[in-house]
């Protein structure tokens, strides 16, 4: 059984908090519902970057979201980044705490970038037994956010929902649904966008990512410097049919443009995702 409470449900609406708009947070009225801030960013005594991030607390739920936990890592988590992390927690009450299904690091290696995991069992014992240890340093369920990927490991017995499936009924973990990364790997691997979101298991999902790829040499990649396209606007719609209405934000994480678009973005997200739910 679980060891801890299954993540909370909040249906609201949210955008990735960057610097570009710092001030319009601090300043003026945003309506989102929420914001999400990179965890590693943050993770630190004192200084401005906390101070900023108490004060826009002040008005808005925050949920931090981590690029670096490497929950996959065959020789286990950090000590020193969850005592880093617990503390940011205590600070800031966020709303969620996610990070990637992926890997970045082992012994003295860190590739500084989320690698992706082969879907065996093997695999899911080690991502499991770190959820748990994760999960019972920082005293709550965390989410996971399916990754986008360039390259897959052959003969793998499971599917990446599967997989998904799997590692939340034995850890009690939620999941973070990136229709942008859905959109990318099936392009890059050919497999049905669709059928992946039919396979996750719903009752999981807790938060959504929208985001824009750029086309690389015969590869979509996960750039997050462009506006949502169609086709993941297509996907975002079956998916709130699907999971019904979750926390759903728009990641920008460069080419930042000014708020007001980012907020025509949200506010279409926001029409797709009351319509799909209803």
């Amino acid at each position: 059984m679980p060891a801890h409470p299954s993540p909370p449900t909040f249906a609201g609406y949210g955008l990735g908090l960057r610097r570009e708009h710092y001030r319009d947070f601090l300043e003026t009225h945003v309506p989102v519902d929420f914001v999400e801030v990179i965890s590693e960013n943050f993770m630190v005594a004192g200084g401005k970057p906390l101070d900023i991030l108490r004060r826009v607390r002040e008005r808005h739920p925050v949920a931090l979201h981590g690029v670096s936990m490497s929950i996959g890592s065959a020789d286990g988590l950090r000590r020193d980044y969850l005592v880093r992390l617990k503390a940011l927690v205590a600070a800031v009450d966020p709303l969620y705490v996610s990070d990637h299904l992926s890997w970045s690091r082992i012994g003295r290696f860190n590739s500084h970038d989320l690698l992706p995991l082969p879907y065996t069992d093997e695999a899911l014992d080690v991502v499991c037994t770190n959820i748990a240890r994760a999960q019972d340093a920082l005293g709550r369920a965390l989410l996971f956010e399916n990754p986008s990927s360039y390259l897959a490991f052959a003969g793998a017995p499971m599917t990446e929902w599967e997989f998904l499936a799997r590692m939340c009924e034995r850890t009690g973990c939620g999941l973070l649904l990136d229709v942008n990364n859905v959109y990318v790997s099936a392009a890059n691997h050919g497999f049905d966008p669709f059928a992946y979101l039919d396979g996750i298991p719903a009752q999981h999902v807790r938060q959504v990512h929208l985001a824009g790829h750029s086309q690389g040499d015969g590869l979509l990649i996960d750039t997050h410097d462009q506006p949502v396209p169609d086709g993941v606007w297509a996907l975002y719609a079956h998916a709130v049919a699907r999971c019904g209405p979750v926390a759903t934000m728009i990641e920008r994480d460069a080419d930042i443009p000014p708020l007001s678009e980012l907020l025509a973005e949200l506010a279409l997200a926001r029409r797709l995702g009351l319509r799909e739910a209803a």
